[in-house]
């Protein structure tokens, strides 16, 4: 099978390449060494390999590689400003949402997403928005206590606050 060019923007650099039309975007990302991106369940059911494609939170193992043809996509090494945390991850080890750190990245991206539709979300649109990811570690306490935490801390930066997470 003959490879077709893909230029797109992952974590604000443009990536021009050559890849296989079945190419899947989760093994193109970890091919450019973004290994922050896992494969889990390789179905879409498990959301280790999430990444942000326009802003939006996308299982990369559904998603042909080609799908992301001039799009923006930024996976958990793009979250990171000039070596610094993002107060999204700074809020997981806080919480101790991390145990072996495999969906980790997942929850991070997906929490992003979340908070960038919904700075101020409650406990239930944690849990909601959160379904599609899996941890067989946490028992999703730590997690939801993360995503709240920072929640308030990115509201807080931005001069506003969250009321209490019910």
């Amino acid at each position: 099978m003959g490879k077709i060019p893909l230029t797109m923007m992952v974590n604000g650099r443009e990536e021009s390449l050559m890849v296989a039309p079945n190419a899947r975007l989760l093994d193109v990302l970890r091919e450019l060494g973004l290994t922050g991106v896992k494969e889990g369940c390789g179905e879409g059911e498990c959301g280790a390999c999430t990444v942000l494609l326009n802003g939006k939170a996308v299982d990369s193992c559904l998603l042909f590689a080609l799908q992301a043809q001039g799009s923006e996509v930024v996976t958990i090494e793009g979250l990171s400003m000039d070596g610094a945390l993002h107060p999204i991850q700074q809020a997981f080890i806080e919480a101790g949402a991390v145990q072996c750190g495999f969906c980790t990245p997942g929850f991070i991206m997906s929490t992003y997403a979340l908070l960038q539709a919904h700075p101020c979300p409650t406990r239930e649109e944690i849990i909601a928005f959160l379904e599609g990811n899996l941890c067989r570690c946490t028992g999703y306490h730590g997690i939801v206590e993360a995503v709240d935490l920072a929640a308030k801390r990115m509201a807080h930066e931005e001069g506003k606050s969250c009321p209490p997470a019910r």
